[in-house]
């Protein structure tokens, strides 16, 4: 026996209680049953129930199969009557040769023996006379459990469908259904039908039923059983609800809001009866008066006390509210005012939205965000209203900041519903084109809305491309869309492992750049926005290692040494620094992701000279520009004379990240052609910046960033020029960082500047620009960094102790892991990948003494050379 309530009850309807002829236990194959049923009936529910919000009183059921049953009841009226029932279930078996052979005396109907006769339910009246309904199967009633997809037509699962929280917010049992954000119940062990039947005398009384069975032989009848009836009188057929609507609850200041879901889908202080709750989440609070003036991406004030409700329902449904009070769905609809419900407009205009650009009118891909009046998310009818933020859980091309924006990628054109009214508007498209943030009024005869977006800051048309290092989980097309609608022009979509789950790995096929010229164009069909698939090779302690754009077989294994990164019992039986070298093989850009974290082994991979990027990460947060923590780290390798560019990727793996959030900028060589391979180029010779919105340009001596510049061993000044523009991020002061040092800086207008700097050099050193800024209401952040210029003074060397010790300390503690609690490999591999660590150590360390920079020496500078002392 099971319960069953799946929410609050209608007072529209009663229970009408009727006699049984069986007790549960009595239903045996004796009985006249099959076995099956006879096994499953012991699941069905019994007691008060709620189905549907109508209730029910179920006792013992009452069996109908060979002959008429008639029931007494205590007169009632009624405008409907609801029955609970199902029927036995037929198996078609196969015959020879694999195939079903059905009955051939009748047409093949499926198990579910569609539009068969079943039965004849009689309400007899207080006055004799009587009313007759025909109950076909698969029309009025179903089997107790049925073939995937032999529904019925006219009665419903007595369950009503419930919304489900994504797993990562209330762990279901079944994760890819858990994405739905719904369930029905049409799957269980054992169901009960509803079906409505209209009364066509509801002014007379009803005082018995008979169920007339159409019975044949035993071979072709099944039994019916009745479980329990309701009657009630709504106005219309109480099992269908209507469409989707909106309303903003407003809950007493001392009553906070409980988002959690029971496992029917219920709300502890909001429920429907003949309805669903769909969803009920804080209200956004967005500066509607002042929207057009306010900058992009702005994230609304919270609202604690305000919840906007999702519902579909019954016209007579009502809600059955947190103090116990009920308020019905037709004066919420009727915009009463002093009610905590309050209707949010309709969005009942369907309308064509175009986004086109300015100077040549094409329509172009672009990030999209619209609301209503009450702060709703209005999104393209094939878009997610809801979007879900969790890990590994972003099926659609959506964004949301922070869980509190939401917003969506279009190609260019969409459909979407929208309310009758003004709805508030924001189209993005990367760093160079200024974003719209627009009031619309939608009117009845509003079909389209047409949208300009025009580029005013020209870094394209210079040559600058722009990229991503580092996005997961998605489609390869996917990646196009996202990147042409951020003006991404290359995304680099990474496969890899994750324990024992392998992601993106069937698109890598080492040689295909998706939208590029020659494989047809992406979603502006000009090969300006292209997705190379490379892979993220990743060891938890060790590090990880992006490796990108390189050709031929798959480099694997794409992890080790365990969890959790690897699978359990997974050795380590592979380094970075070999990864790196075998990219570097097959033609690819070696970056290391997220730096300088998994902070171990890549020390060797860069002393090793096998790095050709580190990669500054914004994840989540429009608004935390490029991380000080991974510059230190990065500043000191150049430091001590490793040249390594900077680049910028997402490690998008989630809808709360948006590709090129924090971005590459490379320049391409004079007069070359847009491709992969030049972006690659471009990055191995440093000629990059990177930024979350304000663009640079950046020489030394007429020299771009990545360049070596020699001067006599007296030094010299070299002249430093720059230029700043934004129209996101408003820009502050720039910088000239001079060896990890601050040597002279400049203030900025909100939208940039350009100037110079010139300066002294007197020993070896590297050069490179840093701009701060910030939104007037965030905090300031460092939103843009140069690759470094590296000039070398005649006489000298870039090699700073403090940093080199620090580095062969990393390498140490790389090798430290290896001999103790990493999992052991076979004797030859380890034997390699210590020669491989200890190569890059002696390299750095043999310069220390080199240059006459002594020091203590550790544990593992003793076992790489025992015989050097100081």
């Amino acid at each position: 026996m099971s319960t069953l309530k799946d929410g609050a009850v209608s007072p529209h309807f009663f229970p009408v209680p009727i006699q049984g002829n069986r007790k549960v236990d009595d239903l045996t194959p004796e009985a006249g049953i099959t076995p099956s049923m006879a096994v499953a009936v012991k699941m069905a529910p019994r007691g008060d129930v709620a189905a549907w919000g109508i209730p029910f009183q179920i006792g013992d059921p009452l069996l109908v199969k060979e002959k008429p049953v008639s029931v007494p009841v205590t007169p009632f009226q009624a405008r409907w009557l609801v029955f609970m029932h199902t029927a036995d279930g037929f198996l078609i078996e196969s015959g020879p040769g694999g195939l079903v052979h059905p009955d051939p005396r009748q047409p093949f109907s499926g198990e579910g023996r569609l539009n068969e006769h079943a039965a004849d339910y009689v309400i007899v009246y207080a006055d004799g006379q009587e009313a007759r309904a025909q109950v076909r199967r698969r029309h009025q009633i179903g089997m107790y459990r049925h073939r995937w997809g032999e529904l019925c037509f006219q009665a419903v699962v007595a369950h009503k469908p419930q919304p489900l929280r994504a797993h990562h917010e209330q762990p279901a049992p079944d994760w890819g259904n858990s994405q739905t954000r719904n369930r029905t119940h049409d799957w269980k062990n054992w169901i009960s039908w509803l079906w409505a039947w209209q009364n066509p005398f509801p002014e007379k009384a009803i005082t018995a039923l008979r169920f007339e069975p159409v019975y044949t032989d035993p071979a072709s009848s099944r039994a019916i059983l009745i479980s329990a009836l309701s009657a009630g009188n709504a106005v219309e057929q109480p099992l269908r609800w209507r469409t989707r609507r909106k309303a903003v609850l407003k809950l007493p200041e001392d009553v906070p809001f409980k988002p959690e879901l029971d496992e029917d889908g219920q709300l502890a202080q909001l429920q429907l009866d003949l309805g669903q709750v769909i969803s009920a989440q804080p209200r956004p609070c967005y500066p509607n008066d002042d929207w057009a003036n306010t900058y992009n991406n702005k994230l609304p004030a919270p609202t604690a006390n305000e919840i906007l409700v999702e519902y579909t329902s019954h016209p007579d449904a009502c809600f059955h509210l947190w103090d116990g009070s009920i308020l019905p769905v037709s004066r919420v609809e009727e915009a009463n005012a002093g009610i905590p419900l309050q209707l949010v407009a309709p969005a009942s205009r369907r309308v064509t939205l175009k986004v086109v650009e300015k100077s040549s009118g094409r329509l172009v891909a672009s990030r999209l965000h619209i609301h209503g009046e009450a702060g709703e998310y209005l999104a393209p009818v094939d878009r997610h209203r809801i979007i879900n933020p969790g890990f590994y859980e972003d099926y659609s091309v959506d964004f949301t900041h922070l869980q509190k924006h939401p917003s969506t990628y279009i190609p260019g054109e969409t459909v979407i519903d929208l309310p009758l009214g003004r709805i508030y508007l924001e189209i993005s498209k990367g760093f160079e084109i200024r974003p719209v943030r627009r009031v619309i009024k939608v009117a009845a005869d509003t079909r389209e809305i047409w949208i300009e977006i025009e580029k005013v800051l020209p870094w394209r048309e210079r040559g600058w491309v722009t990229a991503d290092t580092h996005v997961h989980f998605l489609s390869p097309g996917s990646a196009m869309l996202e990147g042409a609608a951020e003006g991404v022009n290359v995304v680099n979509l990474l496969a890899s492992q994750w324990g024992d789950l392998m992601t993106n790995v069937g698109d890598f096929d080492g040689r295909t750049t998706w939208g590029a010229k020659d494989t047809g164009g992406g979603p502006e069909d000009n090969g300006e926005y292209v997705v190379r698939v490379g892979t993220e090779n990743r060891q938890h302690v060790l590090g990880h290692i992006s490796l990108l754009g390189y050709r031929g077989r798959i480099i694997a294994p794409m992890t080790s040494g365990g969890p959790d990164e690897s699978a359990l019992g997974d050795p380590v039986d592979v380094l970075l620094t070999e990864w790196a070298r075998q990219c570097r093989a097959q033609g690819g850009l070696v970056v290391l992701p997220h730096y300088p974290n998994p902070r171990a082994e890549h020390a060797a991979s860069i002393v090793a000279g096998l790095i050709d990027a580190i990669e500054a990460t914004s994840w989540e947060n429009l608004y935390d520009g490029i991380d000080p923590y991974s510059l230190a780290d990065w500043y000191r390798y150049l430091n001590c004379g490793y040249f390594v560019p900077i680049v910028g990727g997402t490690d998008k793996m989630c809808a709360m990240t948006a590709v090129g959030t924090l971005r590459t900028y490379a320049h391409l060589a004079p007069d070359q052609p847009f491709t992969y391979e030049a972006w690659m180029q471009a990055v191995q010779r440093g000629e990059t910046f990177v930024t979350n919105g304000p663009l640079l340009d950046f020489s030394v001596e007429g020299k771009p960033a990545g360049a070596r510049l020699s001067l006599p061993k007296a030094g010299g000044t070299l002249d430093i020029t720059w230029q700043v523009a934004t129209v996101t991020v408003p820009v502050t002061q720039i910088e000239l960082v001079v060896n990890g040092e601050t040597r002279a800086s400049a203030s900025l207008e909100s939208h940039g500047g350009s100037g110079s700097f010139p300066v002294k050099i007197e020993k070896s050193s590297w050069l490179a620009l840093l701009v701060r800024g910030h939104y007037a209401d965030q905090p300031a952040i460092i939103c843009a960094h140069t690759s470094p210029v590296m000039v070398a003074v005649e006489g000298t060397q870039l090699l700073a102790a403090a940093d080199a010790l620090t580095i062969l300390d990393q390498i140490e503690g790389a090798m430290a892991y290896l001999d103790t609690i990493g999992t052991r490999a076979e004797d030859a591999a380890y034997k390699r990948m210590a020669l491989e660590l200890q190569s890059a150590h002696r390299s750095l360390h043999n310069r220390l003494h080199r240059q006459g920079l002594f020091h203590q020496h550790g544990p593992a500078s003793e076992r790489i050379d025992p015989g050097h002392r100081h």
